[in-house]
């Protein structure tokens, strides 16, 4: 098994990750595990066969190459702990995103998606209401719905 880093459009590596996935389950490549370290923008990690990694990451949107040289366990060691995060956002919640292009706008919450980490809001200030999905550690709640 291999450890290669694929480099990716900073802000679009879960996409990346999603359609990797896709990927495998459809042509069933060798690939064991991909992991996104937040602290490192534009990275995705792949386990597998090297040959199965090159294969279906290519022409994947917003994959930009793999970078040669396979990775040691221990360089990336410290980001494969992960800490419980309670998720504390309700639908119906009033939030404000602080990060992202949406940054400063203020929402209301209409689906929590914990396994991804992620919620869907509805832009209060839009004139057509659009959902928008943007990652739990990008809002900031502002009213929450038990009040």
């Amino acid at each position: 098994m291999a450890l290669l880093t694929l480099k990716t459009t900073i802000g679009r590596e879960i996409t990346v990750m999603k359609d990797i996935r896709e990927r495998v389950q459809k042509e069933g490549h060798n690939i064991k595990a991909m992991v996104h370290p937040g602290e490192l923008d534009g990275y995705v990690i792949l386990e597998g066969q090297e040959k199965d990694i090159r294969k279906v990451v290519r022409n994947v949107r917003h994959a930009k190459g793999i970078i040669s040289g396979d990775v040691d366990i221990g360089e990336i060691d410290k980001f494969l702990e992960s800490d419980e995060i309670e998720i504390e956002i309700e639908r119906d919640d009033i939030v404000e995103v602080v990060g992202g292009p949406f940054k400063g706008e203020k929402g209301k919450v209409t689906r929590v998606d914990e396994s991804n980490s992620e919620v869907t809001l509805e832009l209060l200030d839009a004139t057509v209401p659009i959902p928008v999905t943007v990652g739990i550690g990008s809002v900031k709640i502002k009213e929450s719905s038990g009040d």
